[in-house]
C-alpha cells in the first residue's frame, strides 16, 4: 500500500489545537451550526450527550441526532448527528466534520479508530480537527496542507504544592484512576467537609450529569474524579489536586506523561480566571521541571499514532486476521495492538462451532460485526467471547438475537436495589444490551428494546445517583454551606417537641433551655449551623422563660437525681447549700437565656423548691421553724431536723429524760413521737418525704453515686415492713428510708415501735398474777412469740439480731427449767400436764414461728396508708427456719423408720431481758 493511496490531503482540514480550557469545543459548535449540516465526533459518550443537549438549545431537538454505540437519537431529517468517535460514520456527505481530542489517536486501545477518522473522514466545506497542540507536527506530516490554529489559554495555571485531602480549598476537583480510590476520597470528604459529587468513565449519562449538576449548583464544593474529566466536561473548578499520578491504560500501570497531567490540570480556571492544580494524598509533589512544563504547556510532540488497516478482507476468518495484522506503509504511524474485537475474534476462532458456520464471506462480516461488541462489564477475553458467540449464533441461525434470551439478559438487570457496586455492574450490563438493541438488524423488534433498555438504564441511573449521593453527600451540610456562601439569613423553627430545623434540616435539639447539636454536627458548618440555630433559639428562650415564669407547680417536678424538670425537660439541679433543707438551685441553660430572663427562671424554679420542701416535708419543716419551742424541747428539735426526722432515743435518751410534760407536748403539736427505741416524725415515713430526704442527704453528702441511692423507696412504697439488708449499701440510706438497720435485716422504724409495744406488757406483768400474757416470763424476761415474727415478716435467727441490735440480752435455759419454772409459778392452779404444755408452748416458739403463714402485716404506719396491699414476707428466710425447726412427732400411725433415728438436740429456750449499760458497752454500742 503506497503513501498516497493511503493518506488523504490536509486541503480543507483546520486542525484547531490548544490546552484544555481554551474553548476549542465551543468553536466547533458554532462552526457546525453555521453550515447546513455536520457531523461532529466526542471521545465519550457522557460528552456526546452534553453536546447533544447544547445543539438542542441552539438548533432544535428535531435537527440534532445522537448516535453512540448504546444509544440513538435520529429525527427524520436531523441536519447534525452527534456521535461517539467509534459510532461516526465511515463516509458522509455532511457538509462540516469535526472530531475532538484528536490526541487519544495515540491511545493504544482506542487510538486506532481516532486514527482511521482523522485520516479518512471529511466534511464537504469544512473538517475540523481538535486536539492537544502536541499533535501539530503529526498532522502536518500526515496531512500535508493542513492549517493550524493554536488557541492560547486565557488565564494562567499555576502550581500550588501539595496538600491534605482535607486541606483543599474549595471548587476542588480531586483525581484518581481507580473506582475504589474515587471512593474512598469521596468517603473521607463527606465526613469532613459535607460532601462529594464524584465522575467516573463508567457512569451512564445520565448519572454523571446528576453527580456534576450537585457540583455545579453548589450543593457540595468537591469532585473527585477519574481522568474524564480532562476531556470535554465544562466544570467550574478552581483547584485541581492529583491523588493519583498512575493509571492502568488497558495493558499495564504507569505513570502519567506530562501532556496527559495537563489534560486533567487545565480544568482548572475558566475563561480568564486563573486556576491551579497540585497533588494530594500520598503522591509526591512534582518536579520543578515538569512544574514548569505544565504551567507553559511545553510537551513532547506526538510522534506515533496508532494505527488499523480498514481495508478488511472477509473472504475467510484466516483472511480477515490476516489483514488484521497489516502493517502501516509509513512512518508516523504503529500497528494497534489487540483491540477487545480483535482478543474477542482470536478466541472465537477457536471455537469449533464459529469456524463451521463463518465460512462465506457475509458470515465472516456478521462476526466481525458481532465481536464490536464493547466489553462494558470489564470481563475477561474468554466470558466476552463467549456471549459473542451466543449472540452470533442466534443472529447466522435464526436472522435476531433470540427474544426470550434477549428478555432474561435484561430482566436480570432490572432490579434497583443494593448498594453502588451492584447497581454499577447491573448498568454496565444493561449497556451491553442497549448497544444490541440499537445494532441495525439485531432485533426483531429493536424499537420495543431500545425503549426497555433506556428506561432500565435511566431507574438504574438514578438509583446509582441516589446511592451515590446519599454515601458521599451529607445533604444537611452541603445545603447549609451553600446558603452560607450566597450570604442568605438562614432561617430557623423549633418544633412543638424540641426539634430544631435550619433550611429544613434538622440540627438538633432543645431542652429546656439547652441546645444540643445532632450526632455527625461537627463538619465544618457546625458553627454557622450553631448560629442560625441560636438566633431562632434566642426568641424561643425568651418565650419559654416567659411561659415558666408563670407556670404552676403542677408543670415542674423535682426527680430522684437532682434535677428539676419542666414538661419533662431538666431546667434546673440541686446542689448542696449551707442548710440541708435548703439546697441550692443551679440553672441548665445556654447563655443565649438573656439576664433578665435568666433570673426570674432561676427565681421561679427556687420558689418551685422551696415550696416542694415545705409540702412534702411539712412536719420536718414546721418544726425548723418553730417559735414557740424553748430550751430543751428547742435543742431537741433542732437535733430532729439535723437528723432530716428520726433520732435513735439512746443518743438523746439525757435530753429526754430531763424533758418535763409541758415540752414533751410541745414537740408532739408538730408530729413528733417519742417511741421507746426512736424519736421520729410518722408522718415522713411515706414513700414522697422518705425519697425526698434521701436526695437531701445526698445532695449534702455527695451519694447520689453511692451504692444504694435510691434501691430502698420502692420497698417503703410496696409496704415492706423489713428487708434483708445488702452489705454493699451505705448504711445511712436505710435510716433515710425509715428503716433501722439490725444485723441482717433493717425494720422499718414504726414496725419497732409496735414491737415495743408488744414487749411491753410482758416486762410490766408480775409474776402470781393471771392471766399470764403470751410470752411473759418472769417480769423481767420475756419470751419472742410469734405475733413478733409475724410483725417483723423475720426468722427466728433475724429475731435474735433484731432484739440484740435494740440492746435486749438473751439468757439461755433449758425446755425443762422453763417448764419447771412456769409451773412453780402457776401454782396448784394448773394442772402439772397444762404446765408442762405452756413450757413446750415457750420452748417450741421458733417451731410454732416456722410453720406459722410469714406474711407482713400491714402496717399501722402512714406508710401502710399508701401501700395498704402488703406483700408476703421473705420466703426464703422463713423456709430456711422452717426447714431448722425439727418437725412435729409423726402420730401413731405413721410407719415406724427402719432404724430408730437418735432424737435432735432439744434447743434451748431464750428468754430476753434489756440489756444493761455493762451489756452495751461490751456490744460496742449500737
Amino acid at each position: 500500500m503506497s503513501f498516497q493511496s493511503m493518506i488523504l490531503s490536509g486541503r480543507g482540514v483546520t486542525a484547531v489545537l490548544g490546552p484544555t480550557n481554551t474553548g476549542k469545543t465551543h468553536y466547533a459548535i458554532e462552526r457546525m451550526i453555521a453550515h447546513d449540516s455536520g457531523v461532529i465526533g466526542l471521545p465519550l459518550r457522557l460528552l456526546a450527550r452534553e453536546v447533544y443537549t447544547r445543539l438542542v438549545e441552539k438548533v432544535g431537538h428535531h435537527n440534532v441526532a445522537l448516535i453512540t454505540g448504546e444509544e440513538k437519537i435520529a429525527p427524520h431529517r436531523a441536519r447534525y448527528s452527534v456521535c461517539t468517535v467509534e459510532a461516526m460514520p465511515r463516509e458522509t456527505t455532511a457538509s462540516f466534520v469535526a472530531i475532538d481530542e484528536v490526541q487519544l489517536a495515540g491511545d493504544l486501545e482506542r487510538g486506532h479508530i481516532f486514527t482511521d477518522r482523522i485520516l479518512h473522514l471529511r466534511g464537504r466545506g469544512e473538517t475540523l480537527l481538535l486536539g492537544a497542540a502536541t499533535m501539530r507536527p503529526i498532522l502536518e506530516y500526515l496531512l500535508p496542507g493542513i492549517t493550524v490554529v493554536e488557541r492560547p489559554r486565557m488565564s494562567q495555571l499555576l502550581y500550588a504544592g501539595s496538600k491534605k485531602i482535607t486541606r483543599l480549598p474549595n471548587r476542588s476537583a480531586i483525581v484518581a484512576f481507580s473506582a475504589d480510590e474515587v471512593y474512598a476520597i469521596a468517603e473521607l470528604i463527606r465526613r469532613q467537609r459535607g460532601g462529594a459529587a464524584v465522575v467516573l468513565g463508567a457512569l451512564s449519562p445520565r448519572t454523571r450529569n446528576a453527580q456534576v449538576a450537585l457540583y455545579q449548583e453548589g450543593d457540595v464544593d468537591y469532585l473527585v474524579a477519574t481522568d474524564a474529566i480532562g476531556m470535554g466536561l465544562n466544570l467550574d473548578v478552581d483547584h485541581v489536586a492529583f491523588a493519583q499520578d498512575r493509571k492502568f491504560d488497558g495493558y499495564q500501570y504507569r505513570n502519567l506523561n506530562p501532556a496527559e497531567l495537563a489534560q486533567v490540570a487545565g480544568r482548572a480556571g475558566r475563561h480568564v480566571r486563573d486556576g491551579t492544580f497540585g497533588v494530594t494524598g500520598r503522591v509526591d509533589p512534582f518536579d520543578e521541571d515538569l512544574v514548569h512544563r505544565i504551567e507553559s504547556h511545553e510537551f513532547d510532540p506526538v510522534r506515533v499514532l496508532q494505527w488499523r488497516s480498514k481495508a478488511l478482507d472477509f473472504s475467510s476468518l484466516k483472511a480477515l486476521r490476516k489483514s488484521l495484522e497489516a502493517a502501516p506503509a509509513v512512518s508516523g504511524l504503529a500497528r494497534a495492538l489487540p483491540a477487545v474485537d480483535q482478543q474477542a475474534l482470536e478466541h472465537l476462532t477457536r471455537y469449533p462451532e464459529i469456524v463451521d458456520v463463518a465460512t462465506a464471506s457475509e458470515r465472516v462480516e456478521k462476526l466481525w460485526e458481532a465481536c464490536a461488541l464493547p466489553d462494558y462489564r470489564r470481563i475477561t477475553p474468554a466470558q466476552h467471547a463467549d456471549l459473542i458467540s451466543t449472540i452470533y449464533a442466534d443472529l447466522v441461525r435464526h436472522g435476531t438475537v433470540n427474544e426470550d434470551f434477549m428478555a432474561e439478559q435484561v430482566r436480570r438487570a432490572d432490579h434497583t436495589d443494593g448498594e453502588i457496586d451492584t447497581l454499577s455492574a447491573r448498568i454496565a450490563q444493561i449497556r451491553t444490551w442497549t448497544y444490541v438493541s440499537n445494532r441495525p438488524g439485531w432485533l426483531a423488534d429493536p424499537t420495543h428494546w431500545q425503549e426497555k433498555t433506556r428506561e432500565i438504564e435511566d431507574r438504574l441511573s438514578d438509583a446509582l445517583h441516589e446511592r451515590l449521593t446519599k454515601r458521599f453527600v451529607d445533604r444537611r451540610t452541603s445545603v447549609l454551606m451553600k446558603r452560607l456562601r450566597e450570604n442568605a439569613m438562614l432561617e430557623a423553627e423549633i418544633s412543638v417537641n424540641g426539634d430544631v430545623f435550619v433550611e429544613g434540616h434538622h440540627v438538633g435539639q432543645l431542652a429546656g433551655f439547652r441546645f444540643t447539636l445532632a450526632a455527625g454536627s461537627e463538619g465544618t458548618d457546625a458553627k454557622a449551623v450553631q448560629g442560625a440555630a441560636h438566633k431562632a433559639l434566642a426568641l424561643e428562650f425568651e418565650a419559654r422563660a416567659a411561659r415558666l415564669h408563670a407556670a404552676g407547680n403542677g408543670d415542674l417536678a423535682l426527680s430522684s437525681d437532682g434535677l428539676v424538670r419542666w414538661l419533662g425537660d431538666p431546667v434546673a439541679r440541686l446542689t448542696a447549700s449551707d442548710h440541708v433543707m435548703r439546697p441550692r438551685v443551679i440553672l441548665l441553660a445556654d447563655e443565649q437565656l438573656q439576664a433578665n430572663a435568666r433570673e426570674h427562671v432561676l427565681a421561679r424554679i427556687e420558689r418551685f423548691v422551696n415550696h416542694h420542701i415545705s409540702t412534702v416535708l411539712k412536719p420536718l419543716d414546721d418544726i425548723s421553724r418553730a417559735e414557740d419551742l424553748e430550751g430543751l424541747a428547742k435543742g431537741l428539735a433542732f437535733q430532729i431536723v439535723e437528723n432530716l426526722g428520726v433520732l435513735f432515743r439512746r443518743d438523746v435518751a439525757e435530753e429526754v429524760k430531763s424533758l418535763d410534760q409541758e415540752s414533751r407536748a410541745s414537740i408532739r403539736r408538730y408530729g413528733v413521737r417519742f417511741g421507746a427505741y426512736h424519736i421520729f416524725l410518722p408522718a415522713l415515713l411515706k414513700p414522697a418525704p422518705a425519697e425526698l430526704i434521701t436526695l437531701l442527704w445526698a445532695l449534702k453528702n455527695d451519694g447520689l453515686d453511692k451504692p444504694g441511692y435510691g434501691e430502698l423507696i420502692p420497698m417503703l412504697a410496696a409496704g415492706r415492713t423489713s428487708v434483708v439488708t445488702d452489705p454493699s449499701f451505705e448504711r445511712t440510706f436505710y435510716k433515710l428510708a425509715g428503716f433501722r438497720f439490725l444485723g441482717k435485716r433493717a425494720v422499718r422504724i414504726d414496725i419497732l415501735e409496735r414491737l415495743a409495744d408488744l414487749i411491753r406488757p410482758l416486762l410490766q406483768w408480775k409474776p402470781g398474777t393471771s392471766p399470764r400474757p403470751d410470752g411473759a416470763y418472769d417480769g423481767r424476761r420475756f419470751v419472742a412469740t410469734t405475733s413478733m415474727l409475724s410483725i417483723l415478716g423475720a426468722t427466728p435467727d433475724d429475731m435474735e439480731e433484731i432484739l440484740k441490735g435494740l440492746g435486749y440480752r438473751a439468757d439461755a435455759v433449758t425446755a425443762e427449767e422453763a417448764a419447771a419454772f412456769l409451773a412453780s409459778q402457776n401454782g396448784e392452779t394448773a394442772p402439772a400436764e397444762e404446765a408442762g404444755a405452756s413450757v413446750a408452748d415457750a420452748g417450741s416458739v421458733e417451731a410454732e414461728a416456722a410453720d406459722a403463714p410469714t406474711a407482713e402485716t400491714e402496717a399501722t404506719g402512714t406508710a401502710a396508708a399508701e401501700a395498704p396491699a402488703a406483700p408476703a414476707a421473705e420466703t426464703e428466710a422463713a423456709d430456711t427456719a422452717a426447714a431448722e425447726t425439727q418437725a412435729a412427732p409423726a402420730g401413731d400411725d405413721a410407719a415406724a423408720p427402719a432404724e430408730p433415728e437418735a432424737p435432735a438436740e432439744a434447743k434451748p429456750v431464750l428468754l430476753w431481758r434489756p440489756g444493761t449499760r455493762q451489756d452495751n458497752q461490751r456490744q460496742g454500742g449500737r
